[in-house]
């Protein structure tokens, strides 16, 4: 009988590894073709794997909790001779040799190769994941061939670059001789379902006094505190304020909303609303949609804007409007809902939470009047939107000034103070605040 490989699916532009949460076949299980093999997880949604033939699992070569790069073959599945399958047959988006190349799995037993001669002329190579590691702790590939490599042929593994940064950021660069004359350093851990928070931290155990309750931390609160702590370490984080009277677009919402349910079978809520303007000051101030790559700066002129998104379980994620700028407020607010409760249920796509340019968060769902987000890397800026609250204000008429009551929010932007200065910042911010002033309560829907 011939063996069908079972390869770890591509799950995303960006995303280069998967933990394994579960199996849900051992070996000398029968299994079926598109039936569930194993559920997955990245740093952004859980998946289920399903079997690409029919067969009995002959061989899992992975354990639940390992991380395993996108490409590698995770298990094998025995199918009969009639079923005319080749042992290398996958179905084309598994197709990923490249990256199977790029990142190999490292077993217990760790074989050090002989490092490439100094000065020597070859061309490196690098994985995708380790120039996106690279390119979020800004180094340049001139500094990147100056890299010491583990890897097959002398290339850079993660293992190498993370312990660069580790030794940058603490003055402490990483001397080469210590690579392959230190073997306990080298020597690949166990694999756990930890995830580092920092770096070049030590936690020390801690005796705890008094009525305490210690409660570990679940697999995505710890992937959110190690992007949140990575994010301020790799940019210089500046929040601007501003405050906004949206009186026209609450009115203009309380008239249209029963109207708009009954006609699209939508609730609109002001997500959509916010998300239109921020796509319209955008196309002005189109520095507000790029990332730095070391000393160079991408501007996306794709507009994919991020919600973030509470969990059922308090966590965040942040799913993505693709090509905001081409949908309609009708449009917007489908998307807007779609992934909402795609979120909620656990049914969001890989897809739906990569690609984003621009994040939008609303703290004013909690009460909140107004908020410093952190960046969501790699983007250079987010906005927050506090809760709309009723208030006195000066109103400025030709007859004079009076008093009013009105509909106001505070807005903010935490933006990349390395390529974002606050004349740009506060420019852009006042420009969403007068776009959500200037809301036209006569629009039809």
């Amino acid at each position: 009988m011939p063996l069908v490989d079972l390869i770890m699916p591509k799950l995303g532009e960006s995303i280069m590894e998967a933990t394994i949460l579960r199996w849900h076949k051992r070996p000398g299980d029968t299994i079926q073709e598109d039936e569930t093999v194993l559920d997955i997880a990245t740093d952004k949604v859980d998946s289920e794997v399903p079997s690409t033939a029919a067969g009995v699992i002959e061989e899992i070569l992975y354990n639940e909790n390992d991380v395993v790069p996108i490409g590698a073959v995770i298990a094998r599945i025995k199918v009969a001779a009639e079923a005319g399958l080749k042992p290398t047959n996958t179905t084309p988006e598994y197709e990923e040799a490249s990256v199977v190349e790029d990142i190999p799995y490292q077993p217990t037993a760790v074989h050090i190769p002989t490092p490439q001669p100094a000065g020597a002329n070859v061309i490196r190579f690098y994985s995708p994941l380790v120039l996106n590691i690279a390119q979020q702790e800004g180094i340049g590939m001139a500094e990147l061939e100056k890299i010491p490599g583990t890897g097959q042929d002398g290339r850079v593994s993660k293992k190498d670059i993370l312990q660069y940064v580790a030794d940058r950021k603490t003055q402490q660069p990483r001397q080469e001789a210590s690579i392959y004359q230190k073997a306990p350093e080298v020597s690949a851990p166990a694999q756990t379902n930890e995830v580092a928070v920092s770096n070049g931290m030590q936690h020390l155990p801690v005796a705890y006094t008094g009525n305490v309750e210690v409660i570990e931390m679940d697999r995505m609160r710890k992937l959110i505190a190690k992007h949140m702590v990575d994010s301020k370490n790799v940019s210089a984080h500046v929040t601007s304020f501003a405050e906004c009277d949206v009186t026209n677009l609450v009115l203009w919402r309380e008239k249209v909303k029963k109207d708009f349910e009954k006609r699209e079978n939508e609730k609109i809520t002001y997500t959509p609303l916010f998300v239109e303007a921020i796509v319209k000051c955008i196309k002005r101030y189109p520095l507000l949609s790029s990332s730095v790559d070391g000393d160079r700066i991408i501007i996306k002129k794709d507009l994919n804007i991020g919600m973030a998104t509470a969990l059922p379980n308090g966590n965040l994620i942040v799913p993505v409007i693709k090509n905001a700028d081409q949908l309609n407020l009708t449009g917007l607010t489908k998307q807007v809902n779609g992934l909402a409760n795609a979120a909620r249920t656990g049914k969001l796509r890989p897809d739906d939470t990569n690609g984003g340019t621009f994040t939008l968060t609303n703290v004013g769902t909690f009460g909140s009047i107004m908020g410093t987000p952190i960046i969501n890397q790699p983007q250079v800026a987010i906005m927050a939107v506090g809760a709309i609250k009723k208030r006195p204000m000066v109103i400025e008429t030709p007859q004079g000034d009076s008093i009013a009551i009105r509909h106001m929010m505070y807005i903010s932007l935490s933006y990349d103070h390395r390529i974002i200065d606050g004349a740009l910042g506060s420019t852009f911010l006042n420009a969403v605040s007068k776009e959500l002033e200037n809301f036209d309560i006569n629009r039809s829907i």
